[in-house]
């Protein structure tokens, strides 16, 4: 499946802040959207999310037959229905229900039976190491816990796409870490991402590619290492003493984690907990967001 956008545009007043933006991600890829702020990222991934409508241009979804749905005019939930699903920077736990009950509440909206449900739950569970704040309230946990659980929460219905805003924001630096490993998991999960950040390192580091927007308009996509040797890319975002950190190494050692994991769930077999392990702001204030921020 891919999901696009064709020929963007926003306009607040007099001021263009998206102008004819084409951007697209497929399945199984991690796409970053980046750039200074008021150049209109912002507000071209709230557009993409649904939460802003475009004065101009499309939003398309192309299952693998292409064939093609316009996105365009759906509301955030429809978007989710049919396979995009989005995760806000600001805290979306249920701060009153525990780990396990956050991931179960969204398993509970869907017609799978419940014996499907709670092997799901136990499987994300064990898959986002959520072990041992499965019974925590979503008020106690960390940021960096809370950032796993949204995201196991996401992916519990299979989504093909799913758009991370700031997921990187709030936690600690150790923690930052394990959402760049998660974010790179569900790529091998044939999950489509696109993430918006202002963690310029943190976000290079697990992107296959890139959109670089300045002034309303895409003035780069490429790799995080096309970007950083592009002149104009340092002048205007990136600095001239941009050093691009170890993106290969980051993508080793979260290799290298994974295949430990692997090893542990072989030795632990016989009591891990079965399960399927697939995976297939309101208007106004995002509208404000859009102009304050671009």
């Amino acid at each position: 499946m891919r999901l696009y956008t064709s020929e963007l545009v926003k306009k607040y007043k007099a001021r263009t802040v998206v102008n004819h933006v084409s951007i697209d991600v497929n399945q199984g890829e991690i796409v970053g959207l980046l750039g200074p702020n008021g150049a209109g990222k912002t507000t071209t991934f709230y557009m993409i999310v649904g939460l802003i409508k475009p004065n101009a241009g499309k939003i398309f979804l192309e299952n693998d037959q292409k064939q093609v749905s316009e996105l365009t005019e759906l509301p955030v939930y429809r978007r989710a229905q049919l396979g995009v699903g989005y995760l806000a920077q600001e805290a979306s736990v249920f701060r009153r229900l525990s780990v396990e009950d956050n991931i179960r509440a969204v398993l509970e909206m869907t017609s799978y039976s419940k014996e499907y449900q709670q092997e799901r739950v136990e499987a994300l569970i064990e898959e986002f190491r959520l072990q041992k704040v499965r019974k925590s309230l979503g008020i106690q946990l960390s940021g960096g816990e809370r950032r796993r659980t949204e995201i196991a929460r996401a992916v519990a219905i299979n989504p093909a796409f799913i758009l991370l805003d700031e997921p990187f924001a709030g936690v600690d630096p150790i923690a930052v870490e394990d959402i760049q490993s998660i974010v790179a998991t569900l790529k091998h999960k044939n999950i489509g991402v696109i993430i918006t950040d202002h963690n310029v390192d943190e976000t290079l580091a697990i992107t296959d590619r890139t959109y670089l927007l300045y002034e309303g308009k895409i003035l780069k996509t490429g790799t995080a290492e096309e970007l950083a040797a592009d002149p104009m890319v340092r002048k205007v975002y990136l600095g001239q003493h941009f050093e691009l950190k170890k993106s290969h190494q980051l993508t080793q050692e979260m290799k290298n984690r994974k295949g430990e994991e692997l090893q542990r769930e072989a030795r632990e077999g016989e009591t891990a907990p079965t399960g399927s392990g697939e995976t297939g702001r309101d208007e106004a204030a995002a509208e404000k967001d859009g102009q304050q921020n671009g």
